[in-house]
């Protein structure tokens, strides 16, 4: 499981093979099922739906590692544009940004002083910005932008971050945030680290996601589950149960086009959903970690292929 785990995270690597994928008209097909879209208005469009079934959104303009401030500039726009476009549909959804796209590479006081536009303009529209985490060697400055500009009092809530349950630091991570009071997205990871600051067997990761969930849920912060893994759910719904824990306190997170069945469950059950939605012509490193993350999507894939 490991190896084809890691050959999708290194072919999302290929600069090569994300040009072609990205121009290609049957790559975009089949990445459809995934990524809603390549235009704003079709991410929108996605939203709405997700909505009337009763799902809350996070959008996502994806791209990565920019290589100018200029176009880390061009990308902060759209994501203020969807901040508005939001507010005027009066959709249930916020959003979710990368740091490099903000000029991370480019420097941490660039992609700082971008994401605090962003989420001062959050705040002002009583929206909410989500935070990305990356690769390890972003970790440690992800957390330092996001407890400053929480710290502010012109964003405070509106700014929240991803953590990852495959890293070992977590857990320290995790008991800082609470203690500043940041909301937090838990998920696995899906980046290939070294086995000295990383989980390598799937059940270590998944039993300190376990472990993580358990003091997220009971930090008195609204926070967010992220998986699709119906042995986490169900631990998680015991949980809430057998402490008492209010179940509009949290909220399961989950990907577009992943599991809907899942999704349309927890909803009838009372549980707040919340699905990532994904859209723009970067797609295909998001794409291809989605791969390495579960089999069965690289399945689905083949098998509307053949079709």
């Amino acid at each position: 499981m490991n190896l084809f785990r890691d050959a999708f995270i290194s072919l999302s690597e290929s600069k090569s093979l994300r040009h072609f994928a990205e121009n290609s008209t049957l790559a975009r097909k089949v990445s459809g099922r995934f990524v809603a879209g390549v235009s704003l208005s079709e991410a929108l469009a996605a939203c709405q739906e997700e909505n009337r079934h009763g799902r809350s959104v996070t959008l996502d303009a994806l791209g990565e590692n920019v290589q100018s401030e200029a176009h880390a500039q061009a990308t902060a726009a759209i994501y203020h544009l969807m901040l508005d476009r939001i507010a005027e549909m009066g959709l249930d959804a916020n959003v979710s940004l990368k740091l490099t796209q903000m000029g991370m590479d480019l420097g941490v006081d660039v992609a700082e002083s971008i994401v605090k536009s962003l989420s001062e303009h959050a705040c002002a529209l009583n929206n909410f910005v989500r935070v990305d985490m990356e690769g390890s060697s972003y970790t440690e400055d992800t957390i330092g932008i996001v407890t400053r500009l929480h710290g502010a009092p012109a964003i405070g809530d509106s700014v929240g971050v991803v953590v990852q349950s495959y890293l070992f630091r977590t857990e320290e991570d995790i008991d800082h945030l609470i203690a500043n009071g940041i909301r937090v997205r838990l998920c696995k990871g899906a980046y290939k680290e070294t086995e000295n600051i990383a989980f390598a067997a799937k059940g270590d990761v998944d039993a300190n996601y376990v472990k993580l969930m358990k003091r997220l849920l009971t930090s008195g912060i609204f926070h967010g589950l992220a998986t699709h893994d119906e042995s986490i759910i169900h631990q998680a719904q015991a949980f809430v149960k057998e402490q008492g824990i209010d179940p509009s306190g949290f909220e399961f997170q989950m990907l577009y086009g992943i599991r809907r069945d899942l999704q349309d469950s927890l909803v009838k059950q009372g549980y707040r959903v919340r699905v990532y939605v994904p859209f723009g012509g970067e797609w295909y490193p998001y794409f291809m970690r989605r791969l390495a993350e579960r089999p069965a999507n690289a399945l689905f894939i083949a098998r509307n292929l053949f079709r």
